[in-house]
């Protein structure tokens, strides 16, 4: 077989998945790896993960962090984009600028504890939009989150601990903050209500 025509291959099959990407990350992870011919093993290796870490992460035992899912996409060749839900077939005039409400494409990080929806009418542009919702404990685990542009946040309803260059900040409703794209961030939400998010981020395709 040609190489032109695997790629083609791993390409449809990874199309073939993308039509129905509401089921949990874990299992989109786990076709999608074996579309493209990997192994566990492989996969595992290239994230520094153990393999029995990647197998739980694949049947939804254990929580997906945003960072690991970032790795995941990258090694199996797909943005992060590529498992949030897709958007609504009906392509209106309206669509390359508007995001209804109920047309909200999300990430389903399942025992996580987060939701995160897409804001952005595409993600061709110069920025991105996301609303992340953070259940009562919930957040971005031991790792915390690379960034790897400028982003900033605005805190819509509830609390937000945001660790950052050795400090940790608590924020309420209506608070804002801003950070510069190097360094890693941590976030979890000490509150007894979800806490929600309003990210904007600058793409990385720009």
């Amino acid at each position: 077989m040609s190489s032109k025509t695997a790629s083609k291959k791993k390409q449809a099959a990874a199309g073939e998945l993308a039509a129905s990407p509401n089921q949990p990350v874990g299992r989109q992870i786990r076709e999608l790896r074996r579309s493209r011919g990997l192994t566990l093993t492989d996969v595992a290796n290239a994230i520094g993960r153990s393999v029995g870490h990647l197998s739980e992460l694949e049947r939804g035992v254990s929580p997906i962090t945003l960072d690991t899912l970032d790795k995941i996409a990258r090694t199996l060749d797909v943005s992060i984009s590529w498992f949030f839900s897709a958007a609504s077939a009906e392509e209106l005039p309206e669509s390359k600028f508007v995001v209804r409400r109920s047309e909200r494409r999300e990430i389903n990080l399942s025992r996580s504890g987060v939701r995160e929806e897409l804001l952005s009418p595409h993600l061709t542009g110069g920025l991105e939009m996301v609303m992340t919702t953070f259940a009562p404990g919930a957040g971005t685990g031991e790792e915390g989150r690379m960034r790897r542009g400028e982003e900033g946040g605005y805190v819509v309803s509830g609390q937000l601990e945001l660790r950052i260059d050795g400090q940790t900040i608590l924020l309420e409703a209506g608070d804002s903050f801003q950070m510069t794209e190097i360094g890693r961030h941590w976030c979890r939400n000490p509150g007894p209500v979800d806490a929600v998010i309003v990210w904007s981020f600058k793409s990385a395709n720009y």
